[in-house]
């Protein structure tokens, strides 16, 4: 063979090579499968697990959020398990042995569970473990902690920092405290504690909507620790969500932390809290640092020998993360993805994450579109390298956030008054992409232009439009997720495209 052939071959030969996952087997063979519905008992867990007929090879594996009380916690099935079957996809999730905040033994009861599924169903080709709020710790711990076992995750209003919570809930507390001038953390129990919090806490702060002077100061130091941005610009909705946690945040602090049961209350620790306060408030924050009370972790409570789940995270990420939050979440702040964002850029592992958000006052309210399509766009970005789009949650102006995934915008939100940003924008923008589109007959929306400044309506027009229904009516399913009529988008696309022809 002449050099010339050679080298052409081994040309063609690399032009044809499909650059796969390493979890990824060979497509299977089309063979007909029976569905599998089962439930039972793992290690004193109960767990469901779900496949579907002409299972096509990929697992999810669901991390419920945190239940409260004693005994065995309740199975739930997955709030997009429907969209995960119709896929081809299987999905098993547990109850877990226990309840309260233990995610130590929840991340091994999820294992054990799969390693069930795989004795009994099959090996998958890839597995996704997707979480809520409690659930979210087990997701990133699992992925930092057994990467072998898992090629992607996705977490809802999660607890994507892991102790970090423990740390934030803590911090609000010794802030409270201070400035309400009522030392409530020496309480010597819950009912004590309860007692002051609503006989001297309450009356020296008052409640959102009604603050006293050191209120608005407590309330000042609670929106950046929730993730107000770098030039002080509140979250959006973050006072709405806030009057929901407003004291259930406040927590007490047993003295006797060696004895305590309670992994959380054990490793919590506000010695690295670095508090932000408003200037103009009568309290400066060198004298708000210098006299909070400052609380330390018990011994090797947050150990990463002795107690990885607790430790702090690492940021190590070796497969996708795709992670959903809302703006005004105050059990579970933003501030806990911003914290997380940072420990991957510092370990180089930040293309590995993508973060989204939704302005919402809510804990885990996004709505089945939003979640369907960040597991879509997981499953693109695991089987075909394709990463998807998301927020920033690190910028240095945080008003606009979460345009893109929120459907509506909520009475009370601070752009809902800018009527322009719905009425005026979006439509300006989708007319120049339905006018590229018309002109070139084209069936396909593209994000770049549209969703830098529209709300995350555009997710279902791009379905639409996908699908090959028109482009028409694909503008037209977008205007219903905001404030413009249908009829005027109809009209105006219609007009659009005579124009273009």
């Amino acid at each position: 063979m002449s050099r010339s052939k050679l080298v052409a071959l081994l040309a063609f030969g690399l032009a044809v090579v499909v650059l796969r996952a390493p979890w990824l087997s060979e497509p299977r063979a089309e063979t007909t499968t029976a569905a599998i519905s089962r439930s039972g008992r793992l290690g004193g867990a109960s767990y469901l697990i779900e496949v579907p007929a002409n299972w096509q090879g990929g697992l999810v594996v669901f991390a419920h959020g945190i239940q409260r009380g004693p005994g065995p916690g309740a199975v739930a099935a997955p709030p997009i398990a429907s969209h995960i079957l119709a896929g081809g996809h299987a999905w098993i999730a547990s109850g877990y042995r226990a309840r309260e905040y233990q995610p130590h033994l929840f991340i091994d009861d999820l294992i054990a569970l799969r390693e069930l599924f795989l004795k009994e169903v099959g090996r998958p080709r890839w597995t996704i473990i997707y979480g809520q709020s409690m659930g979210g710790h087990i997701v990133v711990a699992s992925l930092e902690l057994h990467p072998a076992l898992y090629q992607g995750g996705l977490a809802e209003c999660g607890l994507v920092d892991g102790i970090s919570i423990a740390d934030y809930l803590m911090a609000y507390t010794a802030a409270a405290e201070l400035i309400s001038g009522v030392p409530m953390l020496d309480a010597p129990d819950k009912e004590t504690f309860a007692r002051v919090l609503n006989e001297r806490v309450v009356p020296a702060l008052g409640m959102p909507g009604a603050y006293t002077a050191r209120g608005r100061q407590f309330d000042s130091v609670v929106k950046y620790l929730m993730g107000a941005d770098q030039v002080g610009n509140d979250l959006p909705l973050r006072l709405q969500g806030l009057k929901r946690r407003y004291l259930l945040n406040m927590m007490h602090r047993p003295r006797d932390l060696d004895n305590e049961p309670s992994p959380g209350l054990r490793a919590a620790s506000t010695v690295h809290i670095r508090y932000r306060i408003d200037p103009g408030l009568g309290l400066t924050e060198e004298e708000l640092n210098a006299r909070v009370r400052r609380l330390q972790p018990a011994k090797d409570s947050r150990s990463p020998a002795a107690n990885p789940v607790y430790a702090e995270r690492t940021g190590r990420l070796k497969a996708p993360l795709i992670t959903l939050h809302e703006t005004g979440d105050a059990w579970v702040p933003l501030s806990l993805e911003q914290s997380y964002r940072r420990r991957t850029i510092a370990a180089g592992t930040d293309h590995l994450l993508v973060q989204r958000v939704m302005r919402a006052s809510s804990h885990c309210g996004f709505d089945g579109e939003t979640r369907e399509q960040a597991f879509d766009d997981l499953l693109a970005w695991i089987e075909r390298g394709v990463r998807p789009v998301g927020e920033d949650v690190l910028a240095p102006d945080l008003s606009r956030i979460g345009l893109k995934w929120t459907p509506t915008l909520q009475p009370e939100d601070p752009l809902a008054l800018r009527r322009g940003l719905r009425s005026e924008s979006c439509p300006r923008a989708f007319a120049s992409i339905a006018s590229r589109g018309a002109s070139q007959r084209t069936s396909v929306i593209s994000r770049s232009s549209a969703t830098a400044s529209c709300p995350s309506g555009i997710g279902a027009a791009k379905k639409r439009v996908s699908n090959r229904r028109g482009w028409i009516s694909g503008v037209i399913q977008w205007a219903k997720y905001t404030s413009v009529s249908v009829a005027r988008v109809r009209r105006s696309a219609r007009s659009i495209a005579q124009n273009a022809r």
